[in-house]
């Protein structure tokens, strides 16, 4: 169901939440937060909130909504958001060769940095997505924090985009 923003602006916190929970993986804290926030002019205006929250987090607080989120190709259950996405980028139908090189990548990026590696599928390939984890392996871990958050909050627009009008 698609949302109009002044819906979201009159519903209750819990309904809010219920909605827009997902928006960032296994964090509905960051919708419940942002609802004290209300009323929100738009989409942009919503997201940048969800956004200025997320970066007032302490770094504890961002690296578990890093670690919230799943291995990329990965057989494991996860949120249906990141079913959707990685499914429509061709994530759910790898081979046995493509999935050893994301089980292989995802180990080699876990053990360098602590935390899964975060990409915003919509709009990539398998190609690009492999690509990706190949130059940030070279990161540091302060650069791949920041670009893990910047990645969470690009899926987070996509998610809004999919839910609010």
């Amino acid at each position: 169901m698609v949302y109009a923003v002044t819906a979201l602006n009159q519903m209750s916190q819990s309904e809010f939440v219920a909605v827009l929970g997902s928006v960032f993986e296994d964090t509905p804290a960051i919708a419940a937060q942002v609802w004290h926030q209300r009323p929100f002019t738009g989409i942009a205006d919503l997201h940048q909130k969800m956004v200025t929250i997320v970066e007032s987090l302490s770094a504890a607080e961002q690296l578990a909504l890093i670690r919230a989120h799943p291995d990329l190709g990965s057989k494991a259950q996860m949120a249906a958001a990141s079913v959707q996405e990685q499914a429509g980028v061709g994530l759910n139908r790898l081979s046995a060769a493509e999935f050893e090189r994301f089980h292989q990548l995802n180990q080699a990026y876990k053990t360098k940095f602590g935390f899964p590696f975060i990409v915003a599928v919509k709009n990539q390939t398998k190609a690009s997505i492999l690509q990706a984890f190949e130059q940030r392996l070279d990161h540091s871990a302060d650069q791949e924090r920041q670009q893990a958050i910047a990645e969470i909050t690009q899926i987070a627009a996509f998610r809004l985009a999919t839910l609010v009008q």
